[in-house]
């Protein structure tokens, strides 16, 4: 196994806490696994969401459709769900959640877009790819190896390839995977939805108002500094030295503390997001004929 799964080696075992037993997609020690499991890649989420909006069909879909506006809470809530049932659930909660999301996309449709485009399947599969690699070497302090960038990017294929995208669709391998992603950030072109829709991901209507102004702050901060250039000049944020130094300085204070948290306290967001997913599909189970609204998480 890579050297980054050894990095804890003294952590206890890290499977989802009193989970069934079946056989998931995925083994503990693949890089998917040892990397999803931290529960700070969560901060860099709004890169991540803002990345694939920047694709002017993924943002017309989302403003027309998303409820990011109304409930920003319930969007994170759904989109963590899928996202660790697929990484950490049973083959069957992963491929049961998936159904519903591809259910739920047949109706994200416009003029010029479709949620279950292939285009747009592979777009969001590879910002999940590249801002989980860009923030986890960031927090970790290491560097990973293309053979590790290679087993990585293998295994998050699934995020296109179990919503329906054929494999043949996307990059095949890490080096095709750069070309991709490189020609995309040189070429897209974000549209008034794409800024609406960064708005409402970096100014969100919470619950408690004022209280939640400092951790926004910095949620604002790791978005803008983890953006490529391209696309953030485009969104037409701010960025000069002092804000360099701000970012910098934040991720110089996470990447000293979050690595030396007990992996359990780390790993909390996990075990929280798929306890309410294995609740959701049991009511599903008994209830199979029953149409659940809102489970899906948002195209992006």
């Amino acid at each position: 196994m890579t050297v980054i799964a050894n990095q804890h080696a003294d952590d206890p075992a890290d499977g989802p806490a009193d989970g069934p037993a079946d056989e998931g997609l995925f083994r503990d020690d693949d890089l998917i696994r040892v990397i999803t499991r931290e529960g700070v890649l969560i901060a860099a989420g709004g890169a991540a969401s803002l990345l694939q909006t920047a694709h002017p069909k993924v943002a017309q879909g989302v403003y027309d459709h998303s409820y990011t506006a109304d409930d920003p809470l319930r969007r994170l809530r759904n989109t963590m769900g899928w996202l660790y049932a697929v990484q950490f659930g049973t083959r069957e909660e992963a491929e049961t959640f998936s159904a519903l999301v591809t259910k739920g996309h047949a109706a994200v449709t416009g003029p010029d877009y479709e949620a279950n485009d292939p285009e747009l399947q592979v777009w969001v599969a590879a910002t999940l790819f590249a801002v989980a690699v860009q923030f986890y070497q960031l927090v970790f302090r290491r560097t990973f190896t293309d053979a590790e960038l290679e087993e990585f990017y293998r295994q998050t294929k699934v995020y296109a390839t179990i919503l329906g995208c054929p494999e043949e669709r996307m990059p095949g391998t890490y080096p095709q995977f750069r070309e991709y992603y490189a020609g995309m950030l040189r070429t897209l072109e974000i549209t008034d939805a794409s800024r609406a829709i960064a708005e409402q991901v970096l100014d969100p209507r919470l619950p408690g108002g004022p209280l939640h102004a400092p951790g926004l702050a910095a949620i604002r901060l790791l978005t803008a500094g983890l953006m490529p250039a391209p696309i953030r000049e485009q969104y037409g944020w701010t960025w000069n030295a002092a804000r360099e130094r701000r970012f910098r300085l934040l991720v110089g204070v996470i990447a000293l503390v979050y690595p030396r948290l007990p992996l359990r306290v780390r790993t909390l967001p996990r075990e929280y997001y798929l306890l309410r997913t294995r609740r959701m599909l049991a009511k599903l189970k008994r209830r199979p004929a029953a149409v659940v609204r809102g489970v899906a998480p948002d195209q992006g």
